[in-house]
């Protein structure tokens, strides 16, 4: 198991979402080459075990914690709002299960495949039958790979546009129903801005292994 049980039903309901996801990897792992495993050492340990473990704890009281000098009701929840339009950890975690998505489609076919193989007679058709499979699971993979290309470049873009490369501790906020304008802080911003930059880190390493392994299996 890649992660410790925690306690709480709460817990219990996030171990198991991330269960099935590191299942998941692990059966696709047997069927990708060694670049594709890298990749995938990347997403389980640099992004899924890291958001467990350190990020989950570092972002459940962001908006608890994001405080403004002002009583005013709303002015807190609009403020926070703009501060942080998507919550970084949520988005991280949409990233996972987007970028998951079409290799989860892939090893579905696949396995599908190998269960007609096996089931299948030894015949002279067998072989160029089995051919077509292989180039047809060999184009899906390429699919995949180019899908999770555009994938962590653009979330690279949106991360960077939404949050740019440093969690700012103060916000000046003059939204309505706010009077005037009110200071608003947020809570370890320090620690966020190095997850921030570590997950940008990975991105970058992520979508260069991809890309160099269509480089070289052409």
């Amino acid at each position: 198991a890649i992660f410790k049980q925690t306690s709480g039903p709460d817990s219990a309901a996030v171990m198991g979402e991330w269960d099935f996801i590191s299942g998941f990897f692990d059966a696709l792992q047997t069927r990708s080459p060694m670049l594709g495993r890298f990749w995938l050492f990347l997403v389980l340990v640099f992004r899924i075990v890291i958001l467990e473990t350190v990020a989950s704890d570092m972002f459940e009281d962001e908006q608890e914690e994001f405080t403004c000098n002002t009583l005013q009701p709303g002015c807190k929840q609009v403020c926070y709002d703009m501060a942080f339009p998507i919550s970084q950890y949520r988005f991280w975690v949409f990233h996972i299960v987007l970028i998951a998505t079409p290799s989860l489609l892939y090893l579905i076919y696949a396995t599908h495949q190998h269960h007609k193989r096996a089931n299948r007679s030894s015949s002279r058709k067998k072989t160029s039958r089995e051919n077509r499979e292989e180039k047809t699971l060999r184009a899906l993979y390429i699919i995949t790979l180019i899908f999770r290309i555009v994938a962590e470049i653009g979330f690279l873009f949106v991360q960077w546009r939404l949050y740019g490369f440093k969690v700012e501790a103060h916000f000046p906020c003059s939204r309505s129903p706010c009077p005037l304008t009110v200071e608003c802080y947020t809570s370890r911003p320090a620690e966020k801005t190095i997850f921030l930059l570590f997950y940008f880190a990975v991105g970058v390493i992520s979508a260069f292994s991809i890309i160099t392994y269509l480089c070289v299996s052409h």
